[in-house]
């Protein structure tokens, strides 16, 4: 039913549900697992940079590690449990480029974390799992991960 299955990360505690999610769905269909890193464009963008690093290399690049670590430890424990993976690092919009991955990969189906917060918290800055759950052509399973708010 699924050969190829898709699993964003962003280094969240939102993840973490998702992560067994999608190793355990890899296994039962013998799929393999992409596992997607987007460094999101808008974070160095916007930043204002600082006299001693040239203008985002500094934050981008710090970026591009975490998410390279955060891939690398999920791939390693999904080759743990015997699921092919494929690591991918992206950078621009993190919805748009899961979306855009989706297509290009032809992913069968993606699993994407995301934080069990408020409806306020959400009515204010929505998320990335609504966003690509809403605007996705192909299945998308969002598992949720309670948080405590503060």
């Amino acid at each position: 039913m699924y050969d190829r299955l898709l699993l964003p990360t962003d280094m969240s505690p939102g993840v973490d549900r998702a992560i067994d999610h999608a190793i355990d769905a890899a296994q039962r269909y013998d799929a393999e697992l992409h596992v997607l890193y987007v460094v999101d464009s808008d974070a160095y963008s916007s930043y204002p940079g600082d006299e001693y690093v040239h203008e985002f290399e500094g934050l981008e690049k710090a970026l591009e590690q975490a998410g390279q670590d955060a891939v690398e430890e999920i791939t390693d424990r999904a080759k743990d449990e015997g699921v092919e993976t494929e690591p991918i690092i992206r950078h621009g919009v993190p919805h748009a480029e899961i979306l855009h991955y989706m297509d290009e990969a032809n992913i069968d189906l993606t699993v994407i974390g995301s934080k069990n917060r408020s409806g306020e918290y959400r009515r204010l800055l929505g998320s990335v799992a609504e966003r690509v759950a809403n605007m996705a052509e192909r299945p998308v399973t969002i598992v949720k991960t309670p948080v405590d708010e503060e």
